[in-house]
């Protein structure tokens, strides 16, 4: 057993490009972990051929070596035959890391990091100011009370999005969360939009905001974050005790808010007028390049709050010449990111992808793009760049047609009024906008169709089914090592009391496909988790969200509590007994807080399969209403 383990961790480590070339190695329920210093030097093709290993799987910055059952065997083997040194479990994820990869990676995952955790309720809102610009088409006045009120809600998260942005920093950036919301309120106090002028200053020096001040914007509060969380991290070293509840607060907030509103603030502002600027002269130049280049660009210069210094100059434009032409070119780009999102949903076996981004793709069509930006475009990286090449031959188009924009209004398919000509009637801008909009969505969506799309959360299992392995040889490859003779039949009792369901009912492609191993699943009603068999306790995971067991009659067994419930990193498991114990049908093996951890938003159903269903004829499940010890699964 150990000379194979060890003879498969010298091969891994060779072909993930030798120990050199290990950053960090941590491990999960069936994975190995790698971070790599350089992927390309990694033999993929080889390993995923490799006896031992099911697949490999990139997702996360993480190099993936799917191993099944045996992945804690072979991670101390890989620690013992080389020079890495291990982090651990996943459990301790929230050890501090760090940064890897080129500064462009580092931006990606800054970026998704702080918006992946408010992307439904950026969605929802997004769909909210779409039903607002509805009710403006449809002639409500924008000042009756139901048009006030939508556009509250629509608009409410957008306009305060600093304040969101602060918290999701903040927990990136390892700082208390609340002084990160101090600051975020210094940074949108309202009178400091009216009562800042060109010639403020503190100390001498200049304090300068942008056009409308701080709100809706992004980079600016990330930044400022970012330098807080220096001075609280400095303050806590060397402040008194007695005084550091208030103390590490107050001093961080003394030198981050000046500092934040003083250069922080400034420089973003005058970046956004150097914008301004150049695509002023571009356009002078010529108007199509001006579009190929603003079409391109666009959705870069909103990521990092640039295009403040092309907005005020439309509007200028508009309200002295009547029409316009400034930002005409980004218009449409919305839907680029329609097509890309479509092409998207089409070709990934990630549901937590879907669920993202069928909200996300609603909210395009009105123009909001941040949903789809920054919880899948981006992350995924190629499809975000095919979104700006869509963008870049849609904006061409519009500087060919010269297309005017005539009142400043209105995103996505409700920007189309904007450009019908108040003076004459002509819908020939309009037409050609619409023409515009169809070329990105197409582009967007065929480009990404030919682009290949990564796994973009890596959950517990679910490389799998998107590296392509074959269910029937990842469930070969996941009980390698197992007792491939001498099981003998014998009836597995539930260890849950709940409602027993087919597996495919599982959130999971692998383990709803079968991929690892034949079971059922338990939604349950009780937090206690027992014992289906007479056996032995193989593996514990440290997190306390799953368990392996042998039963005397050779069944190999792994229940997983919930869908992502790693995450939670134990909190809310009890663990009841450890590796190599001997365990009795109906004793208790873990407690868990049933109804805290579907408060925080998991599910909870529970997959119980046998992973060397190979070994078998056979594996029946009884469904429905169960109580523990009552039958569940009957192997022959």
């Amino acid at each position: 057993m150990a000379k194979n383990y060890d003879e498969l961790a010298k091969d891994i480590v060779a072909h993930v490009g030798g120990e050199d070339n290990v950053s960090s190695l941590k491990h999960c329920v069936t994975r190995l972990r790698f971070v790599l210093k350089d992927e390309s030097n990694a033999d993929t093709d080889y390993l995923k051929k490799r006896d031992g290993v099911i697949t490999v799987a990139k997702a996360g910055g993480q190099y993936q070596v799917v191993i099944g059952n045996a992945v804690g065997d072979v991670y101390d083997a890989v620690l013992k035959n080389s020079n890495i040194k291990g982090v651990g479990e996943v459990a301790e994820d929230d050890a501090e890391e760090k940064p890897k990869g080129n500064l462009f990676d580092r931006f990606i995952d800054l970026i998704s990091s702080v918006f992946q955790p408010m992307l439904g309720a950026l969605s929802a809102a997004g769909i909210l100011k779409g039903i607002t610009a509805i009710l403006a088409a449809s002639g409500v006045p924008t000042t009756s009370g139901l048009y006030i009120l939508f556009n509250a809600m629509g608009d409410g998260m957008f306009q305060f999005l600093p304040f969101f942005l602060a918290y999701t920093s903040a927990k990136k950036f390892k700082m208390d969360q609340f002084t990160a919301f101090a600051l975020a309120g210094a940074m949108l106090y309202p009178t400091l939009t009216t009562t800042v002028k060109s010639t403020t200053n503190l100390f001498g020096l200049p304090l300068s905001l942008p056009n409308g001040g701080y709100y809706s914007t992004v980079v600016p509060i990330i930044v400022a974050v970012w330098f807080a969380s220096l001075i609280e991290k400095w303050t806590k070293k060397w402040i008194p005790t007695d005084v550091k509840m208030f103390g590490v607060p107050l001093i961080t907030l003394l030198i981050s808010i000046p500092v934040s509103l003083m250069v922080i603030g400034p420089v973003a502002n005058t970046a956004s007028n150097w914008v301004g600027d150049t695509f002023t002269a571009i356009y002078g130049v010529s108007p199509i390049v001006y579009g190929i280049v603003l079409g391109a660009l666009w959705q870069v210069l909103v990521m990092f709050g640039l295009h403040w210094g092309l907005v005020p100059l439309a509007i200028i434009e508009i309200a002295q010449k009547g029409q316009g032409v400034m930002i005409t070119a980004s218009v449409m780009i919305c839907f680029a990111q329609t097509g890309a999102l479509a092409a998207i949903m089409l070709k990934t076996k990630e549901k937590k992808v879907k669920e993202i981004a069928t909200p996300a793709l609603l909210s395009s069509i009105f123009g909001v793009t941040e949903p789809a930006i920054y919880g899948v475009t981006l992350p995924m990286r190629k499809p975000f760049i095919m979104t700006c090449i869509a963008g870049a031959i849609q904006g061409a188009v519009s500087g060919i047609f010269d297309i005017k924009m005539y009142v400043f209004g209105g995103m996505g398919i409700f920007a189309f009024p904007s450009f019908i000509n108040p003076k004459t009637g002509s819908y020939a801008d309009l037409i050609h906008l619409i023409i515009c909009g169809v070329i990105a969505l197409v582009l967007g969506f065929a480009l990404t169709m030919f682009t290949k799309i990564p796994s973009l959360y890596g959950e517990e299992d679910a490389a799998l089914a998107t590296a392509g392995a074959p269910a029937e040889a990842a469930n070969a490859n996941a009980t390698t090592e197992s007792a491939a003779a001498g099981v003998k039949a014998e009836i597995l009792v539930s260890p849950l009391k709940g409602e027993a369901v087919d597996l495919s009912e599982v959130k999971d492609d692998v383990f709803a496909s079968g991929a690892m191993g034949q079971g059922a699943a338990i939604k349950p009603a009780e937090g206690v988790l027992h014992s289906p068999v007479a056996g032995t306790v193989m593996m514990v995971f440290p997190t306390g969200h799953a368990i392996g067991l042998k039963s005397d009659n050779g069944a190999e067994i792994l229940i997983h509590l919930g869908m992502d419930t790693v995450n939670l990193q134990g909190k809310g498991f009890e663990t009841l007994v450890e590796k190599g114990q001997s365990v009795q049908p109906g004793q208790e093996l873990i407690k868990f807080d049933l109804d805290g951890i579907q408060k925080q938003g998991y599910d909870l159903t529970s997959p119980v399969v046998i992973t060397n269903s190979k070994d078998y004829e056979s594996v029946k499940a009884d469904l429905g209403p169960v109580e523990v010890g009552q039958n569940l699964l009957e192997l022959k």
